[in-house]
């Protein structure tokens, strides 16, 4: 569908939110790598060092991270498209183009990485991008994102094997498989098509890390000295990828699957506030992105063409909605000099929100709640 025939309305509140949100974290972490021209990049803090100044090629790189900052891009760029505004959307595809560029050189101008999971993480994002691209008809720069797709992909085909029964590897060590791995890749492969490696990887997941008690699925599984140990942590972003894996399939046995993994997140991962349940969230750090991925994810299972029941829908609804309200009373102000004063966002859903330093992937994880709510607006 290109940009003449995607159906537009005007903007609501809930897409209005979402752009707050992309205007706080755009200000207060995109800037440039460095000095280098045409590139972009998320800093991971506010302020770095103690100035609002963007950094280099030193310091520490959260590949991960600026995945789901491309992610949040693709879903301004698609926010744009359904609220009337075609320009805003090519200037997120632009801007979606300079990120992935500037990731790639950020990390030693190649796409491959020692952790597998944050490879699916970009191949997953970039492909939104590439979809993106298509929805306005722009055709521009295509290489890049079929070279990403290319590389991405194979790293992640290799990194499934038959040891310990299927399921992929977390890292070149190959000595841990898990969630936060297979789940992005049975996700990413289902997306390209490739719907029978994409369910046995999902078929794993349930085979082995599966909780029957809880009905949600548990970190992974490490290999020491031959013997095999679960690590039965839950977090919410693996039944966020899990759940868009099985809705992404589509048949029958994956939409029970989904509906049931709906009422086990209700059930286990929600936090009772002013009478409402919402998502509970993980910190900062890694754990500040790990809730706004299973919102993502939430939203996808809760519109009519996911084919999820009626009720299934309504509580994954429910939930991505109370979430970004709760998330939304939390808000704060940041003065910076000679500039509109940025929103500040809660860690958790019902705080308040933190006083700086900032970190990136709280305020991150927000806005992709809020972009999540503002699809079922």
């Amino acid at each position: 569908m290109s940009a003449a025939s995607t159906p537009t309305s005007a903007p609501g509140p809930l897409d209005e939110r979402a752009a707050e949100a992309e205007r706080s974290v755009q200000a207060l972490f995109g800037g440039r790598l460095g000095r280098v021209p045409w590139t972009h990049l998320a800093q991971i803090s506010h302020p770095v060092g103690g100035r609002p100044r963007f950094g280099g090629l030193g310091g520490v790189w959260h590949y991960w991270w600026q995945a789901h900052y491309l992610d949040a891009i693709v879903d301004a760029g698609l926010r744009g498209l359904r609220t009337g505004d075609p320009a805003g959307a090519e200037r997120r595809a632009r801007q979606g183009d300079r990120l992935l560029a500037t990731i790639r050189l950020r990390n030693r101008a190649r796409w491959v990485n020692d952790f597998y999971d944050d490879m699916a993480w970009l191949a997953l994002a970039s492909g939104r991008l590439g979809t993106l691209h298509g929805e306005i008809g722009r055709r521009s720069r295509q290489r890049r994102l079929r070279s990403a797709d290319r590389h991405l992909t194979e790293q992640l085909r290799s990194a499934h094997t038959d040891d310990l029964g299927g399921g992929l590897f977390w890292s070149r060590d190959r000595d841990f498989k898990n969630s936060p791995a297979t789940g992005p890749a049975a996700l990413h492969l289902a997306r390209l098509g490739d719907t029978d490696e994409a369910r046995r990887l999902v078929d794993w997941l349930y085979a082995r890390l599966w909780s029957a008690d809880s009905g949600l699925v548990q970190d992974g599984i490490r290999l020491r000295s031959g013997a095999e140990v679960l690590v039965p942590d839950v977090w919410s972003y693996n039944q966020g990828t899990t759940l868009g894996a099985l809705v992404t399939l589509g048949d029958a046995q994956s939409l029970d699957r989904a509906a049931a993994l709906v009422a086990a997140v209700d059930s286990h991962l929600t936090d009772d506030q002013d009478g409402a349940r919402v998502l509970r969230t993980h910190g900062g750090g890694d754990g500040g992105l790990f809730t706004g991925i299973l919102v993502r994810y939430l939203a996808l299972a809760a519109v009519p063409r996911s084919g999820l029941p009626d009720d299934a829908r309504d509580v994954a609804r429910r939930l991505v909605l109370d979430t970004a309200d709760a998330l939304w009373r939390g808000r704060g102000g940041l003065p910076i000099s000679g500039r509109r004063d940025p929103t500040v966002f809660p860690l958790r859903a019902g705080g308040r929100a933190p006083e700086p330093p900032l970190e990136l992937s709280p305020q991150l994880q927000a806005w992709t709640v809020f972009e999540a709510a503002a699809t079922l607006s």
